[in-house]
């Protein structure tokens, strides 16, 4: 079998491109060419950085950088390449496929947040997304979903028939893991952190509800005596602007730092240098921050709601992402109560233990070969 796979949305630049789809994509063409198969891998790709000794990369000349000349990529020259290629099966790596394709496909669907919260979204991605998804699900040979919440809402919002669709969950980087303490010192001392403190790590958009948790974190400052300072870490997304004002608002501006975005081979030493992972989303398709927490000993904090629970397992505190009093009350345990945190870091290694990126790999192979047997 010769699959091609579209990996235009790769890329390696430090910003918040490089987070979330990104991830998923990157470590799941790594797996593909680590755990080997009998079949061919033809990866469809702009970002001239990424090399690959084990899968054939295919570069485009097109400005796929951006969203316009990667959808007309996608659309208008993504059909040609294929046939070209003589590719037997494509893999959709994020949301869309081409309309016109001479050949099956799978495609991936991380979750239906420009559905569920459409004012979150500029007006075009949010039409573009929503038709073209719901026609490329429909279409599609099987859909992959990163979890069974976003499994849920593809059978209820797309009307795809739940046995094409299956669940495929990310996985954990093995770097992600507890640190020596001296090299997290050295790196609180070099980014300016605290020497406590409580983090969220996710790009400033309104969906991940950083307004919300600055305001409980505000109501924790007036309870106690001595409160944590806070991080508040990721590239800055959309209506990013309100998430200061609120800070200002509440006078803390020098309690919440704001790191930006933070590289990768960074990731695990932030996770460690924090004290609590806070992560009270609306809605994740699948929310790795809180795994990579996780996997690092932090305890965390994180909604009950989407594919959260699915994820945290019962390693987590989980409270509804729009009560502010018990977001409160839940940080203030998780921070004070030493039993609950102890118990916390060995669940949380353990849940995290079970998300492997070789594990994505080889079930996407067989949603691959399950799509060419139908």
């Amino acid at each position: 079998m010769h699959v091609g796979l579209n990996a235009q949305l790769l890329s390696l630049g430090h910003s918040y491109r490089g987070a979330g789809i990104n991830s998923y994509i990157y470590h799941l063409l790594q797996g593909l060419g680590d755990v080997g198969s009998s079949h061919h891998y033809t990866v469809f790709l702009g970002e001239r950085g990424y090399t690959d000794g084990q899968l054939s990369l295919c570069y485009t000349n097109w400005p796929t950088h951006g969203p316009l000349g990667r959808i007309l990529w996608e659309q208008m020259a993504q059909p040609f390449v294929l046939r070209r290629s003589q590719v037997d099966l494509l893999h959709a790596m994020a949301f869309v496929g081409p309309l016109v394709a001479p050949c099956p496909f799978v495609v991936t669907v991380y979750d239906l947040s420009f559905l569920r919260y459409p004012e979150a979204f500029r007006p075009w991605n949010r039409w573009y997304l929503s038709k073209f998804t719901a026609v490329s699900a429909r279409r599609a040979r099987r859909v992959i979903a990163i979890s069974e919440s976003t499994k849920r809402d593809v059978v209820h919002f797309l009307g795809v028939p739940a046995d094409r669709v299956d669940v495929v969950y990310c996985g954990v980087e093995a770097g992600f893991r507890p640190l020596s303490r001296g090299e997290v010192e050295r790196f609180r001392c070099q980014q300016g952190l605290p020497d406590r403190f409580v983090l969220f790590l996710g790009t400033l958009e309104p969906r991940k509800n950083v307004e919300m948790l600055i305001r409980a974190y505000a109501q924790w400052r007036k309870a106690d005596p001595a409160p944590p300072k806070s991080a508040v870490a990721g590239g800055k997304g959309w209506h990013y602007h309100q998430i200061f004002a609120v800070v200002e608002g509440l006078g803390l501006t020098s309690e919440i730092v704001f790191p930006g975005y933070v590289i990768s081979a960074d990731l695990p030493l932030l996770y460690n240098a924090a004290d609590l992972f806070v992560y009270p989303s609306r809605y994740e398709g699948f929310g790795l921050p809180v795994l990579e927490a996780m996997a690092c000993g932090t305890p965390v904090v994180t909604s009950n709601v989407a594919s959260l629970p699915e994820v945290a397992g019962d390693a987590a505190l989980l409270v509804p992402p729009d009560d502010e009093t018990q977001l409160t009350e839940s940080m203030r345990r998780a921070w004070g109560d030493a039993s609950w945190r102890k118990e916390a870091v060995a669940r949380g290694r353990s849940q995290a233990a079970g998300f492997v990126w070789e594990r994505t790999a080889r079930e996407t192979i067989e949603t691959y070969e399950r799509a060419l047997d139908t």
